[in-house]
């Protein structure tokens, strides 16, 4: 079977969830829309993290990048903690998480927040990256999720 350049699967612990996998909202859309894979209720003043079942596989110098879609602050007090996610190519199919995407959320309202499951999170945009001519690289081997290259 011919796999696609860039795109999206579903994480083997997710195939029996009815997960959607991600869709542009318009031919002009740069992002991909990303649901909840469960519902999840986060706490005032607290981080949740969000699972989406999904991994994301993309060529060599490129990366995927997640980023909140606005209504998440707007209408629910919700943002993400680092403002926007980087999803390396390397991340795919990793041996610790097989490269599940995970959304952490702090919710600075005064309520109790609940995601559903189903509810567009985020959204990704496949971006191409360059790299210095003299750039040092770790050589180290990607494993786990958030902050899966060192502190």
């Amino acid at each position: 079977m011919f796999k696609q350049r860039r795109g999206f699967e579903i994480v083997s612990s997710y195939q029996d969830k009815l997960i959607n996998l991600p869709k542009r909202g318009t031919p002009h859309s740069a992002g991909y829309d990303i649901e909840a894979a469960s519902t999840v209720s986060i706490a005032p003043q607290s981080i949740g993290t969000i699972d989406t079942g999904l991994k994301a596989y993309m060529l060599h110098r490129e990366v995927l990048e997640i980023y909140p879609r606005s209504s998440l602050a707007k209408n629910k007090f919700v943002v993400m903690i680092n403002s926007v996610g980087i999803i390396d190519s390397d991340f795919y199919n990793n041996h610790d998480n097989e490269g599940h995407i995970r959304i952490m959320l702090f919710n600075f309202g005064k309520e109790v927040v609940t995601i559903k499951k189903g509810e567009r999170i985020v959204q990704g945009i496949f971006l191409k990256y360059l790299v210095g001519a003299k750039a040092k690289t770790h050589h180290i081997k990607r494993n786990g999720g958030i902050g899966s290259t060192g502190n």
